[in-house]
Parts: C-alpha cells; structure tokens; sequence
C-alpha cells in the first residue's frame, strides 16, 4: 500500500513537493482553494516527469495516484508526511498548523517549508508543539536534493530522524541544522551574495547578466561540486588551512564588501535591474528558463554522480538502495527462466540522452546497450574481478536499429538474449523497449581477449562453461526479427 503525503499550498514549492513525492511512488492528496491550482501543479508535474525519472541509472517505483482536495481535514486525515507551503506569515501558518493537528493521525510528520521562520516561531501556542518541524526546500524541489530540518528542543530525536530517514528515501539531502536561525543556512549564503550583486548593480559596476555571468562562468562550477571550505582547503595548498585563514583573515576587515549594507531599492534602481534583466535573458520565455535550468541541472547531477562528489553522492546512494531492492540477475543461477530474454536495463530516460528535438542520439544507444551487454556478461562471470585479471570481451562488430522516438522521463527497458555461443565468441541481442513499444535493437558480437595485447584468447573453464549453458537455454527460444545484421563465423 502506497504511503501518503498531504501538500498544503499548491505554489511553486508546494507542487514541486508533491511532484518528489508523486514520482517516488506516493500517494498524494493537495489542497489549495485557488482554482489555478490544477494547471499550476500540472506544468510543474509535466517538467518533474521530463526530468526526475532519468535522474539516476535506476527505474523510480511507479507513480502514485494525485489527488485535489475541497477540505484540509480530508487531505491530512491518514497521511504519512504532511507538508506546509503557504505564504510567509507567522499568525496564518500557525493557524494552519493547529487545524491540521485536529485532523492528523498519531504518527504523521507535520513539515514547514518556511525559509524564514523558526520551528520555535510555529510551534508557540499550540497544543503538541513537537511534532512540527522545518524541512525548508529549494527551487526546484524535484531536481534539488537540498532539505533544511530545522527543529526545536521540543522536537523528539526519533522524529527527526524519520523525517531524515523519509527525505532520504526521495532522493533527497537532509541537512540537519544545527541551531534555528531565521533564514536557515542556505538562505543566509544566497541573501549574502544578493547583496552584495545588488551593490555591484547600484554602484554601475557591473551590469544584471554581468554578475550571472561572473559566477556562472567561475565560483557557480566549482560550487557544485565543493563548498567555500573545501574551496579554501584546496587554495591553502601546502600551507596548510590553519597559516591560509591567519594569512588571509585581515583581508576580511577591509571595506570591500557591503554584506551587511543593503542598498535601497529605489524606483531608479528597480527600473536599471528590471532593463537589464530584459536584457540579459527576456529573449526567452519562463517556461524556457525552467526547461533550460532543469535539462542543466540534470547533466550536471548526473556528471557529479559518475565521481560520487556533491549532491551526485545523494543519487549514487539512492540508486544503490533502488538496485538493491530490484534483485537484478547477478548469475545464471539468479534467471528465474534461463530460455528468457533476460531484463538488464531498467530505467528512465534522462534528459541529457536527448538530442535539440528530443530523440535519443545515436551515442546514448550505444551507451544503453553496453550496459545491457556488460549485465550479460556479468551474469556469465566476467566481473570486475575477472577484468581486472587482465582478460575479457571486446566488441568486434556491432550493429543498432533505431525504430521510435521516446520522450525524456519515459520508462526504457532493455532485455537481452544469447544468440550463440563459442570458440570465446558471444553473439547477443538486445530489445530497448518503453511500455509496449520497441524503440530499438542492437545485435553485438564479441570475442574474448587478453587485455593487454588486445588478442584473442581462450576464456577461463567456467566463463566459458556458462557461455554454452546460457546458449543452450536460449536457443529453444525463435530467432528475433531484424538479427543477422552481425556475421558470427
């Protein structure tokens, strides 16, 4: 049975809420008496499943169902997680807040995604102050995995931890803030730098898509990846941490910053910021900011996963765990029917797979069918362990089909087959498939080899072994259409 999350607020941050909810597979029940509130959560759902399944290398569960709501008691009653999105006022929120305890069960998690106020601030007054708790967002909340707990000394650890432990299985980071602040941590660290970009622009010495670019093209790279700490460490060099900060700690008096001077907004610098915002960036829509910020996001979440640095170690964690539970074939001995096409690719299609008019190139086909291939060959024995041995498969010839488009965030399967078997040979054959649809195929033949001189050599007694076993259970099974493109002789 399908947990459930209870969204109050269907705004930007809300529905971005039920998306990461939804595509994680929950229920979801959302409730926001404003009529727009279909459409807006709709085009936010539309990107999150564009962008979110593809995300890591694993098939997400399937989606849960979503459901608007006319009453708060009908949305909260037996929810798992109920979420706070509304406006930024104290006295609105804590009324919220003291309906939805009338109505939430025992167990429920009650979060705020308040960016600004404390959970003491909420939790004045009302009659079980510590089951609400902050867990503060970023924009966009199905792609970034940052969430802010911030919690009071009336909040039980055990609580805290199974909202850590619940953000965690969504794919998410949950920095545990150390002491409640307005504002959190990371607000703190944009408001400090919007300051400062606000004096650049006011003083005229740099104009609105010069300070984006300025980061962009600079701090904005190294930041995803590491932090001004680990920044510093790596500037330290052989001095050290401790001789970099008394060397550079007087710099930090002189009067070159305004971090804590925020400059009026006037109607004349209003009006410099809104001109030069037009023109750094009003040749595009908002709905084309959102797809171009969302397929970037991806590429660089996906890039920081392949070294496990950054928020790219929240997604190889969660893929591990989605993998662990799939039980994917590892041995002949884990095929439940060894005579079957065998599953070796189970995932979505990320948006950096696809090409300006959204088909998937040529590239990424490859790439889908090598790790199809190397599941097969794992199932045979040829792991890492047998590589690093120094022998195993080269590609020696290769042919693809490509037969139908697919849309980013769309399921893609791949199952596999041996087609034969021999003299260190592998003929095999691969069917990618979304839903129903065959989108495309690759037939591959491969010979084993020692690595290092590239020649062929005999694969060891059970590699080989395990070659014919699968071959043999495979042949009772009809050729598929298109194979033969490959010349196995």
């Amino acid at each position: 049975m399908a947990r459930v999350a209870a969204i109050i607020g269907g705004g930007v941050v809300g529905a971005g809420w039920a998306a990461r909810f939804l595509l994680n597979g929950w229920d979801v029940r959302l409730f926001d008496p404003d009529p727009a509130t279909p459409d807006r959560v709709g085009a936010v759902l539309a990107r999150a499943r564009r962008a979110l399944p593809g995300l890591g290398d694993v098939a997400l569960p399937a989606e849960g169902t979503l459901s608007f709501c006319g009453l708060i008691s009908e949305t909260v009653t037996g929810a798992d997680w109920i979420q706070e999105s509304v406006p930024e006022r104290l006295e609105l929120k804590q009324t919220l807040f003291r309906k939805l305890q009338e109505h939430a069960d025992e167990g429920a998690i009650l979060a705020s995604s308040t960016s600004g106020l404390t959970p003491s601030e909420l939790q004045a007054g009302l009659s079980d102050p510590g089951r609400i708790l902050v867990c503060h967002p970023l924009d966009p909340v199905y792609l970034l995995p940052l969430v802010e707990v911030v919690h009071s000394d009336k909040n039980h650890p055990d609580l805290i931890d199974r909202a850590r432990d619940t953000l965690a299985d969504l794919g998410m980071f949950a920095l545990r803030v150390r002491g409640e602040i307005t504002a959190h941590v990371a607000d703190r660290l944009q408001e400090a730098l919007w300051r400062e970009a606000l004096w650049l622009v006011r003083d005229e010495v740099a104009q609105v898509g010069e300070v984006d670019e300025a980061l962009r093209m600079g701090p904005g790279l190294r930041w995803a990846q590491m932090g001004p700490f680990e920044s510093a460490r790596i500037a330290a060099g052989e001095e050290g941490m401790e001789a970099f900060l008394r060397r550079i700690g007087p710099a930090l008096n002189w009067s070159r910053s305004k971090l804590t001077e925020v400059p009026e907004l006037d109607p004349a610098l209003i009006a410099r910021i809104v001109e030069q915002s037009d023109d750094a960036s009003g040749h595009m829509t908002l709905d084309e900011l959102r797809d171009q910020r969302d397929r970037t996001l991806v590429a660089l979440l996906r890039s920081l996963s392949a070294d496990s640095r950054g928020a790219g170690a929240v997604l190889r964690r969660r893929d591990k765990a989605r993998a662990e539970g799939r039980a994917m074939p590892r041995r002949i001995a884990d095929l439940a029917d060894p005579s079957q096409p065998i599953l070796t690719v189970d995932r979505a299609v990320p948006l950096d797979w696809l090409d300006d008019h959204d088909r998937m190139t040529g590239a990424r086909h490859l790439e889908a069918f090598g790790q199809a291939t190397d599941r097969v060959l794992e199932i045979l024995g040829c792991t890492p362990e047998y590589r690093a041995a120094g022998k195993g498969f080269l590609v020696t010839e290769s042919h693809i089909r490509q037969l139908d488009a697919v849309q980013a965030g769309a399921p893609l399967r791949i199952c596999s087959r041996v087609l034969g078997a021999g003299d260190g040979r592998l003929h095999l054959w691969h069917e990618m498939m979304s839903g129903a649809r065959l989108l495309a195929s690759a037939e591959h033949l491969l010979e084993h080899a020692d690595l290092d001189t590239r020649q062929a050599c005999a694969p060891d007694p059970a590699l080989a072994e395990a070659m014919r076993q699968l071959a043999r259970a495979q042949a009772t099974t009809p050729a598929p259409e298109g194979a033969g493109r490959v010349r196995p002789g």
